[in-house]
């Protein structure tokens, strides 16, 4: 087997959020290895499994859409920033995948909350939208 390029693992991974956009669970769970893990390290929660994957999406509140900000990859691993909206809810997210032989074996998201800059540092930055 051909090893994968960093093209292969950013075109496999870009088209996971693309599939998870459309809101195709199952779609996106083809793209997943057998032995697939999913861990949420805030609320310390693993998902295991194509089957766990699919029911925790489905359902998941609410209708997100899912817009792809950044994508950095090698040959085995990808790192993605996503920004997903439901109505006036937006929220980021910062995602680590691990590929092997063309699929994601491991994913680990955080969640990051938004928060208020404190006013201390106002001389020395900027706020952006």
């Amino acid at each position: 087997m051909t090893p994968m390029s960093e093209h292969d693992s950013a075109a496999l991974v870009a088209s996971y959020w693309r599939l998870m956009d459309a809101t195709d669970f199952a779609g996106a769970a083809e793209l997943l290895a057998d032995e697939y893990t999913c861990d949420w390290p805030q609320s310390r929660e693993r998902i295991r499994g194509r089957e766990n994957f699919v029911a925790v999406n489905a359902h998941y509140p609410g209708r997100w859409h899912i817009a792809l900000r950044r994508l950095v990859a090698t040959a085995d691993r990808a790192a993605t920033e996503v920004v997903m909206t439901s109505g006036d809810e937006i929220l980021t997210a910062v995602s680590f995948f691990e590929v092997h032989n063309g699929k994601i074996m491991r994913e680990t998201d955080y969640w990051p909350e938004p928060y208020d800059a404190p006013a201390w540092r106002a001389a020395w930055v900027e706020r952006y939208s």
